[in-house]
């Protein structure tokens, strides 16, 4: 197994150093220990199992076992406090200086593998997705930000580092989702080594849209949830005809880091644009409509 490119968070701010930048190079990805301190996750965790986020907004896209991880997809970042990490300094300014320039917000998703039950992700690029919302290149990464704990047991993320250097794979749906060909990923795995991205609450994971990843199911007793955010470059405006269901490039209004502990809206989502999943090309959701997911 490969050694993770790993950085930790020192003090308030997030300094993107050369190495930070040859990691995303040369590897497609950089981890980032304690990029959330427990302060701030005790508010995430607040608005997102105290609220009713996940039973009004909440739906499943089942595996090719047919269990399912559960998410929530926005496209507005909003102004509650996942609005504020989404929107703050650390995620964004990082995310535009790994990408060579100024980013927007292109969506987010809690994604939930609850104890047991919870499904697999198939293996994909997210640009495999992307692709047919009309993002003509990959300038795009995504930031997978560990709600609790992430291991090998609980489904945690599993990469193929450097992988973004074999460009886009073709895809297709696996059940209800959207997967890469596994003739191709067998065979770029021989060449690259498999890694398992265990991570502690708090960490992030910044990946660029080509690097193949998955997860596998949660058989143990333990959640697992992650917040990913998702940024494009603004030089990377979708096709207009093809962007539906997410959106074209709309300026993001940052944030100072200290905004996620000061934002005191923990239950108001107005303006975070929902993702309805029947208007999602690329999933094949387990619902008629989101909202009648059980709280966790």
């Amino acid at each position: 197994m490969a050694k993770l490119a790993e950085f930790k968070m020192e003090g308030d701010e997030l300094e993107v150093t050369e190495d930070m930048l040859q990691a995303f190079e040369e590897e497609g990805y950089i981890l980032v220990r304690g990029l959330l301190n427990g302060k701030e996750l005790t508010k995430v965790k607040q608005v997102l199992e105290d609220s009713d986020l996940v039973p009004t907004h909440g739906y499943g896209i089942p595996d090719s076992s047919g269990r399912m991880p559960k998410m929530v997809l926005w496209r507005a970042a909003g102004s509650d406090v996942t609005g504020m990490i989404c929107r703050c300094e650390k995620v964004v300014t990082t995310s535009e200086k790994l990408l060579g320039g100024e980013v927007y917000h292109y969506s987010s998703k809690l994604v939930m593998k609850e104890p047991l039950i919870g499904g697999r992700q198939e293996w994909h690029q997210d640009y495999g997705y992307w692709y047919q919302n009309g993002l003509l290149t990959p300038d795009a990464l995504s930031v997978f930000m560990a709600v609790d704990k992430c291991t090998k047991a609980n489904g945690c993320l599993q990469i193929l580092p450097g992988s973004h250097k074999c460009g886009r794979i073709e895809h297709k749906m696996v059940s209800g989702q959207t997967g890469a060909d596994l003739e191709r990923v067998a065979e770029i795995r021989k060449k690259l080594p498999l890694t398992y991205v265990e991570m502690n609450a708090g960490d992030a994971l910044f990946f660029h849209s080509n690097v193949l990843h998955m997860s596998d199911p949660n058989d143990s007793s333990d959640r697992r949830w992650a917040l990913i955010m998702a940024y494009n470059r603004a030089s990377n405006n979708p096709v207009e005809r093809l962007a539906a269901p997410f959106p074209r490039y709309t300026p993001l209004a940052k944030v100072p880091n200290s905004a996620i502990l000061s934002c005191t809206n923990v239950n108001d989502f107005t303006g975070k644009d929902f993702l309805n999943p029947l208007e999602d090309k690329t999933v094949k959701a387990e619902t008629s409509k989101p909202g009648n997911l059980q709280k966790a």
